[in-house]
């Protein structure tokens, strides 16, 4: 069970508090089982014990032994740096994850002795308030124990879902930066409802809570999208021109060039770093 481990934070900037934040917050593991190391800021390190109850440590000064699951949040660039610091001090039963953007669990492997444990983790922002999309996928030696600890550990945060590591690109393309889609969808209801009388904060509230319904809608459900939108369509009615304007305009086309277009930014960032850091 994740509540009897120990869990090494190496990093501590905003996704490796949004998680420990998400931990705490679910009572997953206690706060004096959670470590946070950073290499140099001590002021950094007492902060997050003040608020969460976390253990600060030095790099340095930490004890790999005690730790079963260590979690990379550092910055990408420091990857080799820090695998070459641990692979001589963890041990094939110990687990390491990491939330690197565009590090493969391939290229960690490489970096670590032979049969270390890794999973590759891509949440989102809303992590911050527990409502993170999470992928996870197991590198060739993870023991499906460790899955189920990590997948246990990243519910802190929001829903999980485990695939193979060649989908993380549309993953990304959908769920890591499809917050920013709604959030511009958003700004035009704003400035529409504005533009015609609407104050904008509770045009904003409108906004969000349509969009909350709709989500819920679809996640509690047995139809699809397109049944849903098909049953709120009237012929003639005021959806029906709505939607017709969006097709006009290229809406549909627009989205699925967003999800294709940032899952080919993530495929070829994924590549030049790895490039990079060899």
């Amino acid at each position: 069970m994740i509540s009897n481990k120990t869990i090494a934070f190496l990093g501590a900037g905003s996704m490796a508090e949004a998680m420990i934040s998400g931990i705490t917050e679910a009572n997953i593991v206690p706060g004096n089982q959670l470590i946070i190391s950073n290499r140099s800021n001590e002021a950094r390190l007492q902060e997050l014990h003040d608020h969460y109850g976390s253990r600060g440590i030095k790099r340095e000064d930490l004890n790999f032994e005690e730790v079963d699951l260590f979690v990379l949040a550092m910055k990408p660039k420091n990857i080799d740096e820090v695998l070459d610091s641990i692979k001589d001090l963890i041990k094939p039963h110990q687990v390491v994850l990491s939330v690197l953007a565009g590090i493969s669990t391939s290229y960690m492997e490489q970096g670590l002795r032979d049969g270390q444990q890794v999973i590759r983790v891509m949440p989102n922002t809303s992590s911050m308030i527990g409502e993170s999309t999470t992928a996870i996928s197991p590198g060739k030696h993870t023991r499906m124990d460790s899955m189920m600890d990590a997948k246990e550990l990243l519910r802190s945060i929001g829903e999980v879902f485990v695939m193979e590591e060649e989908h993380m690109d549309i993953f990304t393309g959908i769920a890591g930066s499809g917050p920013a889609y709604f959030y511009y969808l958003m700004e035009h209801i704003e400035k529409t409802a504005e533009e015609n009388g609407l104050d904008r904060e509770e045009a904003r509230k409108i906004g969000a809570q349509t969009i909350l319904g709709a989500a819920k809608m679809i996640l509690s459900q047995d139809e699809s999208p397109e049944e849903l939108r098909k049953k709120v369509t009237s012929p003639n009615g005021t959806t029906q021109a709505g939607l017709e304007a969006l097709s006009e305009y290229g809406g549909g086309e627009a989205i699925s060039q967003a999800v294709k277009s940032a899952a080919k930014k993530s495929k070829q960032m994924s590549s030049n770093l790895e490039k990079a850091i060899v």
